[in-house]
């Protein structure tokens, strides 16, 4: 793969880098309740040298009753600040999983402004199998002022989302499983319908991924986008069960150089819920 800063880069680009002052690198790995597995936990016992635990689930908006919404930007600026993450530094996001949740960090750092951040291919599970250095050591952090400008062009809510499926533009691509889209597979969050949101599409997002969880091609994402019957020259609403692995096809579509693009930060966990909008089932 060809390594860019502001999207994706290698395992061997950041061991290379691993010592730069201005890096910052994020451990953003999240599991869906229930897999018994604890992302704090796990990156206490291990993580790539100098990395901080990016928190999903606490850097978000405290007043939504929906998890993990997008923080309001003076929390994540206190945030990052008492992480030492600041203006001028080059930030790196990995997961646990391989590629799941660290986009959805990529994600949060463009929402806010920040252009220079990647994700790292293949995640922790890719650096450990090539028996490179890990830490169980707290980083030492020293403040650092982060400036956000939030881009509202890169999220959508309910009302714009509902918009988009009745005009049939922009159009709206859907991460989750092809049953789960479908309808046939029961959603794992209690209270939900099942289906899609009507006139979406679905790529599920790990068909984007190698098995070592790295990301296809550039030319390999776009045909399993145009193959899912998506217009690559249109304006794109990525969505998902709760707005975690739509970020993954966000990042997909900006590596392929596809910049008209936003999040449904509500995804299915909030368009499911809501009796006000309709839900279609079967294939697109």
């Amino acid at each position: 793969m060809s390594d860019d800063p502001k999207t994706l880069v290698s395992t061997d680009w950041l061991a290379a880098h691993l010592k730069d002052p201005d890096l910052r690198i994020l451990d953003a790995s999240w599991y869906i309740p229930g897999t018994g597995r604890d992302a704090r936990a796990e990156y206490e016992a291990a993580h790539i040298p100098g990395a901080r635990f990016f928190d999903i689930d606490e850097i978000s908006d405290a007043r939504s009753d929906m998890a993990h919404m997008a923080p309001p930007p003076e929390k994540f600026m206190s945030r990052m600040r008492a992480m030492g993450v600041g203006d001028g530094h080059q930030v790196v996001v990995y997961d646990g999983h391989g590629m799941l949740s660290a986009p959805r960090v990529w994600w949060t750092f463009r929402l806010m402004g920040h252009r220079d951040v990647a994700v790292l291919d293949g995640g922790f599970p890719k650096w450990q199998a090539e028996d490179r250095v890990v830490e169980d050591l707290p980083p030492v952090i020293k403040d650092r002022h982060l400036t956000a400008r939030f881009q509202n062009n890169l999220v959508r809510d309910v009302t714009q989302v509902s918009r988009a499926s009745k005009l049939g533009s922009p159009q709206i691509v859907d991460a989750r499983t092809a049953a789960r889209f479908r309808g046939d597979a029961p959603e794992p969050r209690e209270g939900l319908r099942a289906g899609h949101i009507p006139g979406s599409r679905n790529v599920p997002y790990d068909t984007l991924l190698n098995e070592d969880k790295t990301m296809k091609s550039p030319d390999e994402t776009r045909a399993i986008f145009a193959a899912a019957g998506v217009d690559l020259s249109q304006p794109i609403i990525t969505s998902c069960g709760s707005g975690i692995t739509a970020a993954v096809l966000a990042l997909a579509l900006e590596r392929m150089g596809h910049d008209s693009w936003s999040l449904y930060d509500g995804s299915w966990a909030e368009w499911g819920m809501s009796p006000m909008v309709p839900v279609a089932t079967g294939d697109a």
